[in-house]
């Protein structure tokens, strides 16, 4: 398990730490956008493959999005860590409540309400749902097949 830890903190430092990531002659704005771009290259390659033409606007924004999000949420998390262990002071006796720090604090508030709940709607009975029995499908699976295979 140590070897593993490792091995995924060695793989965070190579894109984070300025230090050991290949990228560190060039500015931090121009690392940032290096990675911006290839989030946009990897979204487009993985929408075109996966979504239809339909829903691929939709898919490739919310992809897109949520690229750009990790990417800064992860940037920014190394960066905290990295300043905490420079000057590892509690927020308490600092009386530092920084904005980040709320909005995390509320993140995981709302989070572990939103797991809770969910956990909560799916242990709990409903009479309304599944009031007609299912008792499985009339056809076999080569019976449903079989429409679509040279072999009729």
């Amino acid at each position: 398990m140590e070897s593993f830890k490792n091995w995924m903190k060695d793989t965070a430092n190579i894109l984070f730490d300025d230090s050991k990531n290949d990228l560190r002659s060039l500015p931090k704005t121009v690392r940032l956008q290096i990675l911006l771009v290839l989030s946009f290259i990897w979204t487009t390659v993985f929408s075109l493959y996966v979504f239809s033409y339909t829903t691929f606007v939709f898919g490739w924004t919310g992809l897109f999005l949520a690229h750009i999000g990790l990417i800064f949420a992860v940037y920014l998390t190394f960066k905290h860590f990295h300043r905490a262990e420079e000057n590892s002071a509690s927020v308490f006796k600092t009386k530092n409540f920084d904005p980040f720090k709320i909005m995390v604090l509320v993140f995981v508030i709302v989070f572990i309400f939103v797991f809770s709940k969910g956990i909560e709607v799916l242990t709990s009975p409903n009479p309304y749902s599944y009031s007609i029995p299912y008792d499985g499908s009339s056809k076999s699976v080569f019976e449903k097949w079989l429409p679509f295979s040279k072999d009729k």
